[in-house]
């Protein structure tokens, strides 16, 4: 009768064990999300910085321009929960400010503004950023997509209703395409 119950207790502990574990996952998916989100909102804010510093200097390049300023309004308008959505609008977005760093170099009066220069390295330091970001995400992700598959943590997983994380994919082939360098 004692071991029937020891054996019940030690279920149900070992249940709420894993059921916590699933629920700190959860919240660390939920933590790096967030600062994805925090580093595109920087991006997004620091962008038309940029923009007004490039337009000076090349104003035939408008399409160029108004697509990038097109391209984050898009990425801004993804609800916030829509990874898949969100990777896809910031990879677009991505590929477009490359366009514009490509107008810098061929402007060098633009690229011996100090100005121009300062929102270039802050750019930069961003995208850095946002790249940390992405694989702190998808490494809690991971984390949980494990769990939530893992036998027997999948069996509490089910009864609870937790389910795996989408990663943060490059969607478009071309992202993963290596950039010419020509000098």
């Amino acid at each position: 009768m004692y071991a029937i119950l020891g054996i019940i207790v030690a279920a149900g502990l070992y249940a709420v064990v894993v059921y916590n574990g699933l629920v700190k996952s959860r919240q660390m998916v939920e933590e790096a999300w967030s600062g994805i989100d925090v580093q595109l909102k920087r991006r997004a804010d620091l962008i038309p910085n940029v923009i007004e510093a490039v337009k000076g200097y090349a104003a035939h390049e408008k399409s160029t321009l108004e697509e990038v300023i097109e391209l984050r309004n898009r990425a801004q308008g993804v609800p916030a929960g829509d990874v898949a959505g969100r990777a896809q609008a910031e990879g677009l977005l991505g590929q477009a400010l490359g366009r514009v760093m490509a107008i810098a170099e061929a402007y060098p009066d633009l690229k011996a503004n100090e100005g121009f220069r300062d929102l270039q390295a802050t750019l930069e330091t961003l995208e850095g950023e946002i790249q940390m970001s992405r694989r702190y995400y998808n490494g809690a992700a991971r984390d949980l997509n494990v769990k939530v598959d893992s036998f027997p943590s999948n069996l509490v997983a089910r009864n609870f209703g937790f389910t795996k994380a989408a990663y943060f994919e490059i969607t478009d082939a071309a992202d993963r395409a290596v950039p010419t360098v020509k000098f």
